[in-house]
């Protein structure tokens, strides 16, 4: 039934995949709206259980990502290519580079950059545990260094353990853009199977929540700076019409395409966040203060980061690190398909450790600039200047409003102001329209075709999630955002101990024991109703993919290179030294047989 619907409506996807993500995003905001109080209730008492019980599990799993990923890239398997053993780089270091500074973060330093910092500073996490006074040189280090722990290597680290993963075996087993083909060495065939679809379903939704909660943040940023700079009212109305803006431009932006849409705002994007930044370090007149203070700050960061990664705030118990540092872990771990496929897609060609190296400190150099210039200058501010952030952000809760009371401080505020709105803007408009790219993909199982009505589809169920979550929810917007986010992260973390292994396994399964590492060659694989549906197509040859994951080429053994070598002209005494070439066999598996028409 299924596939009849998906054939009357000229989709090109996984039926089971788009249809069940579909239905749960609809079921959920038609919950949300019919039944407001009950689902609202529901909601928070399942989140404050787990923050109760589980929140050092979400605690304890970033760490421990972080310190695999770090193993992995210092052993022998962080010389393994991510893609064919001879291909360089797809991208130049210094296109790679600029890439990861657009994904994922512009929205994050944007609404955050001033609300941390000062949150902690005149609130310290550890006032009880520690005896921290609130707004003073304690509590500003400290507050800098939670900043930090929250914005850099652990954030970065639950992207880069799913794009890891994403990029070894999209690139290098050839399997399908999908969380489900990460664990192929566990389930074989079975990722065209119902795990493997519950998976790539969990995925998908997850990804819708997590950017709705993401633009939910960025809806009551935008009305508050239009709040304070035009008077229009904080209120649901104005949500709603802020929510249909920037979902409407997404969407334009996604019929537009990749090069004229996504690629020319992300650009856009990155031009102007850096001369917001500069601005903020040279025109208030503490340009001094700010650069010794990042610095500073930095090295306390580092001194300080054994502890924060593991600290539970158990004596004191307050409850701080709920609020916190689980909520950041929950919604940026549910980003991480979404960011993991578009970084292992830009880094095609580069070796683990290369890979492993780059994501981990490029953007966290940059969100180490950014809030050390962002904190720094709003520190001075409530210690030199006029003051009152720590009012605005502290006592009145006002953190969606804490940038544009910060740049009223500053000279060509109203403008300044205005350009920070349209930034954001953009910035959301971006991430909704790659979601939308990306989900489809996840949902059809490969790139090569993404009709219009599907990425559409995407782009809209955001933006009723977003809907349901921040105005219909029943209580206080930003408290059911980040409710929702703490239920929705706990799959993807759970997943996450599963992908290390299953990363692991397919290391060792594939990585020959000489250096060079030589691996197995795979063939690229398609989902079953693809195929079928492209063997029907006389239009495309399917002589170059299969179903089955299946590898083309082993591993070559000692007596192949020595062959392989005499009949070159090499020495064979220089086998093991690194010096031969780099051969991997070039067999391709025979098709398995098709008929596959009970798995669609």
């Amino acid at each position: 039934m299924l596939t009849r619907l998906h054939d009357a409506l000229r989709l090109r996807t996984s039926p089971v995949i788009f249809f069940g993500s579909a239905a749960i995003i609809i079921a959920f905001v038609i919950g949300t709206i019919a039944f407001t109080e009950p689902m609202g209730r529901a909601t928070s008492a399942a989140s404050d259980w787990l923050l109760t019980n589980l929140g050092w599990f979400y605690i304890l799993g970033v760490t421990v990502f972080l310190g695999f990923l770090i193993f992995i890239a210092a052993g022998r398997f962080g010389r393994v290519k991510l893609g064919p053993d001879d291909e360089p780089p797809e991208h130049s270091g210094g296109a790679w580079f600029a890439m990861l500074f657009a994904a994922g973060i512009g929205s994050i330093l944007m609404f955050w950059g001033v609300a941390e910092p000062v949150s902690h500073f005149g609130d310290p996490p550890r006032a009880t545990e520690l005896g921290i006074e609130a707004s003073s040189l304690a509590a500003a280090r400290d507050a800098m260094n939670f900043t930090y722990y929250h914005f850099t290597l652990h954030t970065w680290t639950i992207f880069a353990l799913p794009a890891l993963c994403f990029a070894y075996f999209i690139h290098k087993r050839n399997l399908p853009p999908r969380v489900s083909s990460i664990f192929q060495p566990l389930l074989g065939e079975g990722i065209h199977g119902p795990i493997g679809k519950t998976i790539d379903i969990i995925a998908i939704i997850g990804t819708v929540f997590g950017i709705a909660v993401s633009v939910g943040l960025g809806t009551l940023q935008i009305n508050g700076g239009l709040n304070q700079l035009f008077g229009v009212p904080e209120s649901a109305g104005w949500n709603l019409i802020i929510i249909g803006v920037v979902c409407g431009l997404a969407l334009i932006s996604v019929s537009m395409g990749l090069d004229k849409g996504i690629k020319v705002l992300s650009n856009f994007n990155i031009v102007v966040a850096v001369l917001l930044l500069l601005f903020v370090l040279f025109a208030g007149g503490a340009t001094l203060f700010i650069l010794k203070g990042t610095f500073e700050s930095f090295g306390n960061y580092l001194v300080a980061l054994p502890e924060l990664a593991l600290w539970n705030d158990t004596f004191a118990n307050t409850g701080w690190q709920n609020t916190w540092t689980v909520f950041y872990w929950a919604w940026t771990i549910t980003w991480s398909p979404f960011v993991g496929i578009f970084i292992a897609r830009i880094s095609r060609g580069r070796t683990i450790r290369q890979f492993v190296t780059g994501v981990l400190a490029v953007p966290s150099a940059f969100s180490v600039i950014w809030f050390g210039v962002f904190g720094y200058a709003s520190f001075d501010i409530e210690l030199n200047g006029e003051g009152g952030l720590v009012d605005r952000v502290v006592g009145d809760g006002d953190i969606p409003g804490a940038l544009f009371a910060f740049l009223d401080q500053y000279p060509g505020a109203f403008v300044i102001s205005v350009i920070a709105i349209i930034l954001v803007v953009i910035f959301f408009v971006t991430s909704v329209d790659s979601a939308a790219l990306v989900t489809d993909s996840m949902a059809n199982g490969h790139e090569d075709f993404n009709p219009l009505g599907q990425r559409i589809f995407w782009g809209v169920a955001i933006a009723l999630v977003t809907a349901a979550l921040l105005v219909f929810s029943g209580s206080d917007g930003l408290e059911a955002l980040q409710s929702t986010i703490i239920l929705v992260g706990l799959p993807f973390f759970i997943m996450g101990w599963f992908q290390m292994y299953a990363l692991l396994r397919a290391l060792r399964e594939d990585a020959g024991e000489l250096p060079p590492i030589r691996t197995r060659e795979w063939a690229q694989v398609l989902p079953p109703e693809e195929y079928e549906r492209r063997e029907e197509d006389e239009e495309y040859d399917t002589d170059d993919y299969v179903v089955e994951p299946t590898f083309t080429s082993e591993v070559p053994v000692m007596s192949d290179i020595y062959e392989e070598s005499a009949e070159d002209g090499a020495d064979p005494s220089a086998v093991g030294t690194g010096t031969l070439p780099s051969r991997t066999g070039s067999a391709r598996a025979e098709l398995p047989e098709q008929g596959r028409d009970e798995s669609r």
